[in-house]
């Protein structure tokens, strides 16, 4: 689950009444406001439309827990409000969702913190473990986790993770994603190695030393059996991969 740079499109616009007890509520209550069912199921709505399909499949349930405005604001009443995305606002997480006056004896722009979850199957672990062991599939439970916590989605699949080491020691309950991982380390410098070029309908491999140790997905520099010194990818045990 990762946001882009792109700019986000606005929130639905909502019927009149929602926001004028949006409003009213503000004026009365600021530091405690609740948003109305209408205004939470938008945002709910909005939160499932940026971009789940790319990161959380299509059964996350998205949450939205708003939080107070400043309790210092006396807003007048609004007719009409405006909802957008600031500018380098996410749209999940711990965020933000402007509201801006557009009908009312006095415009007024303020900004609700939420936070907004996406709650989806992701692998678990059943319990403390330590920097540099090996994980296991018994150390690991599917759970609902929430995607939206940090940029990095937590992993799925438990036997791509098995036999890989972390990078960090983690508590009981943590939901693992890729950067608390090691990257796997599929042969040393010196190895010899099989490096296969890949092209448009072709495929062609030759064998050579590797002059680096070979990290998953890392680039590394390999000299050939005739002597020519070429750059791909660690894709696997003794493995170089190279695209033309």
């Amino acid at each position: 689950m990762t946001p882009t740079s792109a700019r986000k499109p606005r929130l639905p616009a909502l019927r009149q009444a929602p926001w004028l007890a949006l409003t009213a509520a503000l004026i009365a209550a600021p530091a405690a406001a609740a948003l109305p069912d209408a205004l939470q199921a938008e945002i709910q709505a909005w939160a499932q439309h940026q971009g789940l399909d790319e990161s959380v499949h299509a059964g996350a349930r998205v949450e939205v827990e708003p939080g107070p405005l400043d309790p210092r604001l006396r807003l007048a009443p609004c007719a009409k409000v405006d909802t957008y995305l600031p500018a380098g606002s996410r749209p999940w997480g711990r965020t933000r969702v402007g509201l801006r006056c557009i009908d009312g004896s006095t415009d007024w722009n303020v900004y609700l913190p939420v936070v907004v979850r996406l709650m989806a199957p992701a692998l678990v672990l059943r319990e403390a473990v330590m920097a540099g062991t090996e994980l296991t599939a018994e150390q690991l439970v599917e759970q609902d986790v929430d995607w939206a916590e940090r940029n990095d989605p937590p992993l799925t699949d438990a036997q791509a993770v098995q036999g890989q080491r972390l990078a960090r020691s983690l508590p009981a309950g943590y939901a693992p994603r890729a950067s608390d991982l090691r990257r796997r380390e599929w042969f040393a410098a010196g190895a010899r190695v099989r490096v296969t070029a890949v092209g448009q309908g072709f495929q062609v491999s030759t064998q050579g030393f590797a002059l680096q140790r070979g990290l998953d997905g890392q680039t590394v520099r390999v000299r050939t059996e005739a002597g020519r010194i070429i750059s791909g990818k660690a894709v696997g045990e003794g493995l170089v991969e190279l695209e033309l």
